[in-house]
């Protein structure tokens, strides 16, 4: 779940009421928690989308590059000594891990651990990643919160506790597809070992088996980088919301965010009025609104807002019509260059000949926020202590095979 996440993806999830409930946090340390043996149909790697429909593939075995096309309804593989075809190939590592890259460039640096499942479908390439939880948590860590130092290390535990429980919420929801989760902001992003360190390793390994549930199920721990002060609740994206995702104050004592040092504590953004009447009917689809080209914008309002500030309802006014954007998706309505905006955390004004959007917080506001963890651990918070804050009445538990 990458800072620019878009709502959530409809999937089934897997139950978790075969496990009871073990120890509520409440203090600094899991010591009082029970390992208990991983239910049955979470005793399987976790498959993971890295690559789907693409062109091409390169991959490196024995030293040598191949590169890995689709001839009519087969798979070519071809390398200088030769070539084959297949329907399907499964690539092994050959050490440490699995080269495997969509790009040439990408090969040199590219390290997955577990092995690939290279198919076909439609005309296109899939390679499925089956994988270890833990070693696929090894490639979620850095590239989710950073590659923090000692002084920040139980923001790198919060953040592989989040992440293993939303792997395991979603076993089997991308049944369909053939793997569990993708391998970009649909899910977590996950590129492998390239840059994990000894310390975000040490914090998957400390924290080893251990996930969040409330009243015996896994909870969706959704999460993002930057709240502002104040998260959010799935009414964001009018969803029915989740007694453990609340709109809650992030701030110090002293009355200032702990997201206070990210770049998006606050932000602007400036438009034309001619780049909106582009934008708005550009847009409109993403923005989940109707919009008939116009020539001129009377107004800009937000007509209602959610608990903690963000917008509900966003009420445009043209020379032809009015019409509204709800929730995250007012970041789509002013999408430009392939960006849309930090957050929905934001006011609007007219300043001579521009609109002015002036907000804070990067993301959907949702869960936990990635910037507030960091400051918080430094701190000196640990991550029972930083989990239990931004999902509130949640149950940790740890399992083992």
């Amino acid at each position: 779940m990458s800072e620019e996440a878009d709502e959530p993806i409809d999937f089934k999830p897997i139950e978790f009421s075969s496990v009871a409930p073990k120890v509520t946090p409440s203090g600094d340390t899991l010591a009082k928690i029970q390992p208990e043996k991983i239910p049955a149909n979470l005793n399987r790697p976790l498959r993971v989308g890295v690559y789907t429909d693409v062109k091409e593939l390169y991959l490196l075995r024995e030293g040598e590059e191949v590169h890995v096309t689709l001839d009519k309804n087969r798979l070519k593989f071809q390398g200088k000594g030769g070539s084959f075809t297949a329907e399907s190939k499964e690539i092994f590592d050959e050490g440490k891990c699995v080269s495997i890259a969509p790009t040439k460039k990408q090969l040199s640096t590219s390290c997955f651990p577990g092995y690939f499942v290279i198919s076909y479908n439609k005309g296109r390439i899939n390679a499925i990643n089956v994988v270890d939880m833990e070693d696929y948590l090894r490639g979620v860590i850095p590239y989710e919160i950073g590659q923090l130092d000692s002084s920040r290390f139980n923001a790198l535990k919060a953040q592989a506790v989040a992440a293993r429980t939303y792997a395991y919420k979603h076993f089997g929801s991308r049944e369909s597809l053939g793997f569990d989760v993708f391998a970009d902001t649909k899910d977590q992003v996950y590129k492998g070992l390239q840059s994990a360190t000894a310390l975000t390793d040490s914090a998957v390994k400390e924290t080893r088996g251990e996930v969040m549930t409330y009243n015996g199920e896994f909870i969706t721990a959704y999460y993002h980088s930057t709240c502002g002060g104040m998260s959010e609740t799935m009414n964001t994206w009018e969803k029915p919301n989740l007694p453990y995702l609340k709109t809650k104050s992030d701030l110090r004592k002293d009355g200032t965010p702990w997201c206070n040092e990210s770049s998006y504590s606050k932000w602007e953004r400036t438009f034309s009025e001619d780049e909106l009447t582009k934008l708005f009917v550009q847009n409109a689809g993403e923005a989940k609104t109707k919009v008939s080209p116009f020539k001129t914008i009377k107004d800009i309002a937000i007509k209602d807002t959610l608990e903690s500030g963000r917008i509900l309802t966003l009420t445009i006014t043209t020379d032809k019509e009015s019409f509204e954007v709800h929730g995250d998706k007012t970041r789509w309505l002013f999408k430009k260059n392939g960006t849309i905006l930090p957050s929905s955390f934001f006011k609007v004004s007219k300043e001579k000949d521009l609109w002015v959007i002036r907000g804070k917080g990067f993301g959907h506001g949702v869960g936990m926020c990635q910037m507030g963890v960091r400051a918080r651990a430094q701190a000196g918070q640990s991550y029972v202590e930083i989990l239990s804050h931004y999902y509130p009445g949640i149950t940790l538990e740890r399992f083992e095979r």
